[in-house]
């Protein structure tokens, strides 16, 4: 999801999208994978003006170019970086501070996995495959990507937060998926998000996905493994919890929390085994999957 805060931040991407063919290039790229050959037949234009069109899509941050060996060379697959959009259009009555940071996948400090489980950095995997000790190699820390079958996995966040500062909104965002023994992206599995203890509801990740290989995904990456994930943000506001801002999952409100300048901020994905849906996760860092990031946390503040 991409959530813009103004109108303004908003600039860039209306103006892409004010183009009728751009916005057909959107349509059809959500529908299948599709090359830049494919796209000027289909749209009937020449290959350098869908070249301008999608560099300008790209420039706006809403699409990705990935090359890949075709029957005639090398081709040029067009892809979409965001399936949903939020833009505050209504003006904030005061500026929002807010702290950044990124964590790694694999700086966790406890984790419970099951097979299949496993974690690879960008140059191997590590240890043996669906071997729950490789979790406590200290290799992980360079983690690119983790999974497991069930289990769960606990972050501590950084608390930026000064004396007089008070949290009114946390955001975590991280590419996900299903964790199948191959690939199915027909997979769902139940998984569960909770904050110092405090369950935080759940989400079903729709599949394990492998049609094609992860857009950042190392060459040597195996194709039968999980390739890429999807981007989701947990949202917890003065509203209660959300998934991508539009989907409550729980009433737990920020002030629920307790979250104040001197608190631990644990985090907690899990996948019980009783659950429904136990179909394990997956957890993209920043070299793997589709998108350049790792576990991004955002702190949003008022100032006393």
């Amino acid at each position: 999801m991409l959530y813009l805060h103004s109108l303004e931040d908003a600039e860039e991407i209306f103006k892409a999208l004010s183009a009728p063919m751009r916005l057909r290039i959107m349509e059809l790229i959500y529908k299948e994978e599709l090359s830049m050959n494919d796209l000027a037949r289909m749209l009937d234009l020449t290959n350098s003006a869908i070249s301008l069109h999608v560099s300008k899509l790209e420039s706006a941050g809403l699409v990705t170019i990935r090359t890949t060996s075709g029957k005639r060379g090398l081709m040029k697959i067009v892809q979409p970086v965001y399936s949903r959009m939020i833009v505050d259009m209504a003006p904030q009555s005061t500026p929002r501070h807010c702290y950044q940071d990124d964590i790694a996948v694999g700086h966790y400090i406890s984790c419970d996995a099951h097979p299949t489980c496993g974690l690879a950095t960008t140059s191997n995997i590590i240890g043996e495959l669906d071997d729950p000790k490789v979790f406590s190699y200290p290799e992980r820390f360079r983690a690119g990507i983790l999974w497991m079958g069930y289990g769960s996995i606990s972050y501590d966040l950084p608390n930026r937060l000064n004396a007089g500062q008070t949290l009114q909104e946390l955001q975590i965002s991280f590419e996900i998926s299903s964790e199948c023994p191959e690939v199915n992206e027909d997979y769902p599995s139940d998984i569960y998000f909770e904050i110092n203890g405090i369950p935080l509801g759940n989400w079903v990740s729709p599949g394990d996905y492998g049609s094609r290989r992860g857009i950042l995904s190392p060459f040597w990456w195996p194709e039968p493994l999980n390739q890429y994930g999807l981007l989701k943000t947990l949202i917890i506001n003065s509203e209660g919890t959300f998934i991508d801002g539009t989907h409550r999952i729980s009433k737990t409100k920020i002030d629920d929390l307790h979250i104040d300048y001197n608190s631990s901020i644990n985090f907690t994905l899990s996948v019980p085994k009783e659950t429904a849906n136990c179909g394990g996760l997956t957890l993209f860092g920043e070299d793997f999957g589709d998108y350049k990031q790792n576990i991004r946390v955002k702190m949003y503040y008022d100032k006393q």
